[in-house]
């Protein structure tokens, strides 16, 4: 196991690599850049103050340099003007639109965004678990017409429009301000247990938000996948031998449904980052996707460049723990590549 781990571990690294080269190649495809765009706004406008310090900021981050080299240089494998580190020397970049370096600008959403992804993926597998065992093994039941219909109206309706209809009833009901993931008084602060609490408050509307269509998502897939198990020949074979239903369900079948059920962890990472872009609006949440779509339209490349890379390791680490999971889960899995005798 811990030889697998570490292999995988290492062959992070040139997928990371690829990865990085085809980020950066996606947000150098549109003409331009964050400074190219400032200068003709300020050519447009006749100001021409502040287009020498934009044209020394040009060649201060390299961006006069060719592709190839600017990439380098970002990434840490060159060496850029003035010493200027990449990724690899922990310089995460500079941010045109905030004129700050990288880490000041989205350090703080780091940890929140994390979090809030973290308790979101909790959410969709506690809730979906439990009920699409419940509809498969209750096919054609009430419970399992009531939750169908709960979980058509989860795929169809909008995020965000979930959010304003929980805001609004929190609101009304309880009188509280849920948007943001801390109370006011809080940010900016340093992390004490009062302002984990708040946190942990203010939690809740913005997971069950987001992990609603991933939640509706699942319960289809388990019920489909213990469906597809409870209707095989093993099943007859066991039942006839006397075998419990629970025992049945739970030594065979629900293994093997878990299979998909599984590999979806790390699928889920990035999805869940770009699905929240506009609730993380609406809800004002300080998590890195509301920057991430301001450094696209900006076209601040260091910006979007380093959070892409961001989700990416969270969707490889994701990757290796279903990995992991199916390997523990499933014996005909044999880590390193071993077929079962």
């Amino acid at each position: 196991m811990i030889y697998y781990i570490v292999r995988r571990i290492f062959a992070m690294i040139p997928t990371l690599l690829i990865i990085s080269f085809l980020t950066f190649f996606i947000i150098e495809l549109p003409a331009g850049d964050y400074i190219s765009n400032q200068i003709s706004a300020l050519k447009s406008t006749g100001e021409t103050a502040s287009i020498a310090k934009l044209e020394f900021l040009r060649k201060e981050f390299a961006l006069d340099r060719p592709f190839f080299e600017r990439y380098l240089i970002w990434v840490g494998l060159w060496s850029g003007p003035h010493g200027f580190d990449g990724l690899l020397q922990g310089n995460w970049g500079w941010s045109f639109e905030f004129d700050k370096p990288v880490e000041t600008v989205i350090g703080p959403t780091l940890p929140l965004t994390v979090i809030l992804n973290f308790t979101t993926i909790l959410f969709v597998y506690i809730v979906s678990f439990p009920i699409g065992i419940y509809s498969a093994t209750r096919q054609y039941s009430w419970g399992d017409y009531g939750f169908t219909f709960l979980g058509y109206l989860g795929l169809a309706v909008p995020n965000f429009l979930l959010g304003l209809i929980l805001l609004y009833f929190f609101n009304r009901w309880f009188g509280l301000s849920v948007g943001g993931l801390m109370a006011p008084e809080y940010i900016d602060q340093d992390w004490s247990m009062g302002k984990v609490l708040s946190v942990l408050a203010h939690l809740v509307v913005p997971t069950i938000v987001i992990g609603t269509a991933g939640t509706a998502a699942m319960i289809r897939r388990l019920r489909a996948n213990l469906l597809d198990e409870l209707h095989k020949q093993y099943v007859t074979t066991a039942r006839a031998k006397g075998l419990s239903e629970k025992k049945l369900l739970a030594k065979y079948p629900l293994r093997m449904a878990l299979n998909p059920f599984i590999a979806d962890i790390g699928n889920l990472i990035p999805s869940l980052v770009s699905g929240s872009v506009i609730v993380s609006v609406v809800l004002n949440l300080p998590t890195v996707g509301p920057v991430l779509l301001s450094a696209l339209q900006s076209q601040d490349q260091y910006l979007a460049g380093f959070i892409l890379l961001f989700v990416a390791v969270l969707t490889l680490i994701g990757m290796l723990v279903s990995d992991l999971l199916l390997a523990v889960l499933d014996p005909r899995i044999r880590l390193g590549g071993r077929a079962a005798s």
